[in-house]
């Protein structure tokens, strides 16, 4: 895939019309629906039709399904990701044509010219953050315009214009790109190995956030997160770096300076207080499960706080924040069991949704459930590299269900399935299905009142969620026949 070599924004009344190959996205059909707010033609391609091009083209782009040369129409400038085969045909027509050819993290940079950016960046819970601070924002009543990884559940976009200064961008560090970005201000949750098919090591990684951090404005502001290693060790090199960094930590270490205590979870929710040094804490009641959003939750707390906003306002707009789309959303009940799907594809995110799922089911008034997991490693080269972390983390539930993998932009490598991570997982609880339309009724076999099945992982496993939550209502039908 490669790094993404810097390169400087445009003015987006300079880009002309603009395509994008791949613009179903999160990402790009983001960055899509701001330069449509904007007045800009947007066309567009993807390998397949989803409701998110059918939005796109409700807002008025000229949107198609499939790659070809002729969809770029009379476009002056083409926007690509580092997904983007090489031999794609469109790029090759830019190419050919001498169209300006844009990565995505460039176009993201243009569209926040003139507004005063701030970029969440980091390993996790970028996504989580970063929507947590554009709702934390919107309470403040500022407006902020926004390009996020993921699907606000109160809004139903992961991306807006917005009318404010600010302007909310989660910031990529898989390839890069979050280099391009010149933010006012920056999040970073955590620093840990991953994306090691374009990484060489944790060292790299950790250089890579030290010119992000590099690149925010003299004077401005870094939050990081105390209790992670990594971010930690950003911090401190910041500070001594000479840049002129306004800097802020946030977590449960005693020398955080917004320190988070008396985090309780609590069913599909969790509480916590935060304190910024001698100030009055702030009890802050999150409508999502998971101590980790605490965290996540005390990050978009000081950003906004720092940023001269009402503390008591951004406690208030946290409280109400709905949660995120694939961020252990529910996705339905059914017969005394219920369905939820998690993003998560590394074996730090699929700990942390397990532990989450864990006080779930323990505060269901049931007693204490069982957790399924049905995980699809995202990857081959993530797989082989982490097969045995992800197989110990799926270790935390009581059963799991391996899918083969999501290849996503990689070729196949010879031996690696997501057997190798079924095999990984401890006390041998869990089966290798290479053929997932079998899952639902396996899952429904052995789910009881009281369980938890979670979906997890980057790929088409979300798809699962509904159809095993229908499954469960036909067992429930089944059950209410046999009982007349």
């Amino acid at each position: 895939m490669g790094l993404v070599a810097a390169a400087d924004p445009v003015p987006i009344a300079e880009l002309g019309a603009v395509h994008f190959t791949g613009i179903g996205g999160a990402g790009m059909s983001g960055i899509a629906r701001v330069m449509l707010a904007a007045g800009v033609a947007v066309s567009g391609s993807d390998a397949r039709h989803s409701a998110v091009l059918d939005e796109l083209a409700a807002l008025g782009a000229v949107v198609h399904v499939g790659h070809d040369a002729r969809h770029l129409g009379a476009a002056d400038t083409l926007v690509m990701s580092t997904a983007i085969r090489r031999d794609n045909p469109e790029l090759a027509e830019a190419h050919a044509r001498g169209l300006r050819i844009m990565h995505r993290g460039t176009a993201l940079a243009s569209i926040m010219l003139g507004r005063r950016p701030i970029a969440v960046a980091g390993t996790h819970g970028k996504t989580t953050t970063s929507s947590m601070l554009t709702t934390a924002l919107q309470s403040c009543g500022a407006d902020p315009g926004y390009v996020i990884g993921g699907i606000l559940v109160s809004t139903g976009l992961g991306a807006a214009a917005g009318t404010g200064e600010l302007f909310v961008a989660e910031a990529d560090e898989s390839d890069g790109s979050f280099l391009l970005l010149a933010p006012d201000a920056a999040i970073v949750t955590s620093i840990e190995p991953d994306h090691l098919d374009n990484y060489a090591s944790l060292a790299q990684i950790a250089a890579a956030f030290e010119r992000f951090a590099g690149r925010i404005r003299p004077g401005g502001l870094l939050v990081t997160c105390a209790d992670d290693p990594g971010a930690a060790a950003l911090a401190a090199t910041a500070a001594a770096s000479g840049h002129r960094l306004h800097l802020r930590s946030y977590g449960e270490s005693a020398a955080a300076d917004y320190r988070v205590t008396r985090v309780a979870a609590h069913g599909m929710g969790v509480s916590f207080q935060v304190r910024a040094g001698d100030r009055q804490p702030f009890g802050i009641n999150l409508r999502i499960p998971g101590r980790h959003n605490a965290l996540n939750a005390a990050a978009a707390f000081a950003a906004a706080v720092e940023l001269g906003f009402p503390a008591g306002e951004a406690a208030a707009g946290l409280g109400a924040f709905g949660g995120t789309r694939r961020r252990m959303e529910l996705k339905g009940q059914a017969d005394g069991v219920r369905v939820l799907d998690s993003y998560a594809h590394h074996p730090t995110e699929l700990a942390a949704d397990l532990r989450s799922a864990r006080d779930i089911v323990g505060g269901t008034g049931l007693g204490n459930g069982r957790v399924i997991a049905v995980f699809q490693p995202h990857l081959y080269s993530r797989t082989r590299i982490f097969a045995r972390d992800l197989g110990a983390a799926l270790g935390l539930a009581d059963e799991a269900f391996v899918l083969d993998v999501y290849p996503a932009r990689e070729d196949p490598e010879p031996g690696v399935t997501g057997l190798l991570v079924a095999d990984a997982v401890p006390g041998g609880r869990a089966q290798f299905i290479p053929d997932p339309a079998g899952v639902p009724a396996l899952v429904a076999g052995i789910a009881k009142p009281g369980d938890l099945v979670l979906t997890m992982g980057a790929g088409d496993v979300t798809a699962l969620g509904p159809l095993m939550v229908a499954a469960l209502r036909e067992r429930q039908g089944e059950r209410a026949g046999e009982g007349r």
